[in-house]
């Protein structure tokens, strides 16, 4: 039976796996953040039937409507930046740590202030961590040091 040859590819650290499935799970909960509103508002039934906005402001209709763009364009951008994870670009953890620290914030104003999304505040923080792992931010050229003896 003949032997598999080792590969000279060095291995990326579990983080980076665990980042990339809390990606897909926040992916998935976009989604869903996406559909929910339009089938309270009946769109898929009915069409998008009424006025979006009165004067200034906007109607629950055009509120939920444009709530569900928001999600869509950020689940757009969450397969851009998972795209560009896996390939192991610099940019790309750049963005996903500011990304995640805004979110978390946004969560924590959601928390006080109207319904929190405990799923979406656990990815974050499970994202956040891994992140901040040292193999991890070496992987990514974020941390140059190769001993532990800067700490």
């Amino acid at each position: 039976m003949p032997r598999r040859k080792k590969s000279d590819k060095k291995k990326s650290p579990i983080a980076v796996s665990v980042i990339a499935v809390a990606i897909v799970v926040l992916f998935l909960l976009r989604l869903y953040q996406i559909y929910e509103p339009l089938i309270r508002q009946n769109v898929f039934k009915n069409g998008i039937s009424g006025p979006l906005s009165n004067g200034w402001g906007l109607t629950p209709l055009g509120s939920d409507l444009l709530s569900s763009l928001s999600y869509l364009v950020l689940s757009l951008a969450g397969i851009f930046v998972l795209i560009g994870f896996l390939r192991l670009h610099k940019w790309s953890w750049v963005l996903l740590m500011a990304w995640t620290g805004i979110s978390l914030v946004i969560s924590l104003v959601d928390t006080f202030y109207s319904h929190p999304n405990y799923a979406v505040m656990a990815s974050n923080v499970i994202i956040a961590f891994a992140l901040n792992i040292r193999d991890v931010q070496r992987l990514f050229g974020i941390r140059k040091d190769s001993d532990d003896s800067n700490l």
